[in-house]
């Protein structure tokens, strides 16, 4: 055991228990019956769940789930071809089954019924938020993994809506102690039902920003909508809301209303685990730029590192810290998983490249922000971008979507912090961005804008032949961020 390890009174190397060991099935053909109101066709055991046959493993269990565009009762044989040892269908297949009247209702009683069966010691951990919930999920998840030895189990992707959060808790071992999972919404109502399936104990609330506005009349709007995780919490459940937010009231507000306590993490005075300090860890370098952080939990004192650079890492992690305390995790395991924690793709994934020419002589950052965005995360993505050291800062900024009537205002305001950044070749892509050309336009009286060389595209393909263009010398960095239906993330896969 090393040291470490035996500080923290935790294992690193030593030998997983025995039951941890053991191969379990995830459902036989009993339980998804009896779970699902349905009739097996035969006696069987299946070891996972897909929807996609695409993805289909080993031993799955696929559901014929019927979508907008197309029919999961196509794909069973290709799924079956795949190896899938069962499918939840609406008719009868000549294949091991599970016959149900509606297979996405019965999607949500396999959920439910998941849930229903952990043990009353296990501990749900529901994560929603504009922004950094998918970050938030899985630093919990790390962290929690860690310290239960392999018993936690978490929603994979952004598996976070009306298919992926009952997908992801049917994905279940009975035996998981933690579960955390994340939750979407870009409507009011989502949010209520998706946390009645969850049922978590902890709920959390990661930050309020404009991302789907268009589908509501103001922040407030989505404010409330967030705050509808609360309403499925156990009782005795835990809130935990972001203090500095404007919105800090309103959700505190609503989390009075379903919590037994409500905390709050965040730099603000009152916040219940309050960040004191911040400062670059020895040895980081371009591609990750660590924080030592310090922070304070009612009479005791936090210091630990967050390996993922950013100001949004920091305050994301004094949530992580504050779950974990929650759910009586180890606070010592968060603070390994924390410094350990790999960018995710999409999500601020760092990547060294090789500079033009591809002989070895330079490499430059790759910076992949481009699974979503909003104009609170491009603004922090930006600042991340001018605290990196670099030769030429270059970002590629694809349009953000579902904005609404104000989209244009929200796309113009980001030459502020563009320019802050100090970043020499802006490459727009889509037509929403037409508004952040016209306002760097106007900024050409601006002393940072002098350097600035602005190119406004429609797609991607476009954008990847100015990138070429303009060329990668070595110790570039290059932001890649956007709405993921702009299509980025064929750039970053190109680049990377």
């Amino acid at each position: 055991m090393t040291a470490l390890a035996a500080l923290i009174d935790w294992p690193l190397d030593g030998p997983p228990d025995s039951e941890n060991d053991l191969p379990l099935a995830l459902w036989s053909a009993s339980e998804i019956a009896r779970a699902t109101g349905g009739k097996a066709s035969a006696d069987f055991s299946v070891g996972g769940v897909a929807f996609d046959s695409r993805e289909v493993m080993e031993g799955d269990l696929f559901l014929a789930l019927r979508g907008e565009s197309a029919d999961g009762h196509r794909f069973v044989t290709g799924a079956f071809g795949r190896g899938a040892g069962a499918a939840l269908v609406e008719h009868p297949v000549l294949h091991p089954h599970i016959l149900v009247e509606d297979t996405s209702a019965a999607l949500d009683a396999l959920g439910r019924a998941a849930r229903a069966r952990l043990t009353d010691e296990a501990r749900v951990i529901g994560v929603t938020g504009s922004a950094g919930k998918t970050s938030v999920k899985e630093a919990l998840f790390a962290a929690l993994d860690r310290g239960s030895r392999g018993r936690a189990h978490r929603s994979v992707k952004s598996y976070n809506n009306h298919v992926g959060v009952p997908l992801s808790l049917a994905r279940m071992p009975a035996r998981t102690q933690f579960g955390v999972f994340e939750m979407g919404m870009n409507h009011a109502g989502e949010l209520a039902a998706l946390t009645r399936l969850v049922r978590p104990h902890v709920a959390i609330v990661t930050t309020i920003a404009p991302a789907h506005i268009g589908h509501f009349s103001g922040e407030d709007g989505i404010a409330d909508a967030k705050g509808e995780i609360f309403e499925g919490l156990e009782p005795g459940g835990i809130a935990i809301v972001p203090a500095d937010s404007p919105h800090y009231e309103r959700l505190r507000a609503k989390a009075e209303c379903h919590a037994a306590q409500v905390l709050s993490f965040g730099r603000a005075a009152h916040s219940d685990v309050r960040l004191l300090d911040a400062v670059a860890a020895p040895g980081g370098g371009s591609l990750v730029t660590a924080e030592m952080v310090t922070a304070e939990m009612g009479a005791r004192k936090l210091c630990y590192t967050v390996a993922q650079p950013g100001d949004h890492w920091i305050i994301n992690s004094l949530a992580v810290m504050a779950a974990v305390q929650a759910v009586g995790g180890d606070l010592g395991a968060t603070g390994l998983a924390l410094a350990e924690m790999a960018g995710l793709a999409g999500r601020g994934a760092r990547h060294a490249i090789a500079a033009d020419g591809g002989d070895g002589s330079g490499t430059a950052l790759l910076i992949d922000e481009s699974y979503n965005a909003n104009p609170a995360s491009m603004a922090v993505t930006l600042a991340g971008l001018g605290a990196t050291p670099a030769a030429r800062r270059i970002a590629v900024l694809g349009a953000m979507r579902e904005l609404g009537a104000d989209e244009d205002r929200y796309h113009a305001e980001l030459a502020a912090p563009l320019l802050a950044a100090g970043v020499s070749h802006a490459i727009l892509v889509g037509a929403e961005m037409a508004a952040l050309a016209q306002a760097l336009g106007k900024s050409a009286g601006d002393p940072l804008a002098a350097t600035l060389q602005v190119d406004h595209v429609q797609t991607s393909a476009e954008a990847a032949a100015v990138l070429a263009a303009i060329g990668i010398s070595g110790g570039d960095a290059i932001l890649v961020k956007g709405s993921n239906s702009v299509g980025l993330g064929a750039l970053v896969k190109a680049l990377a």
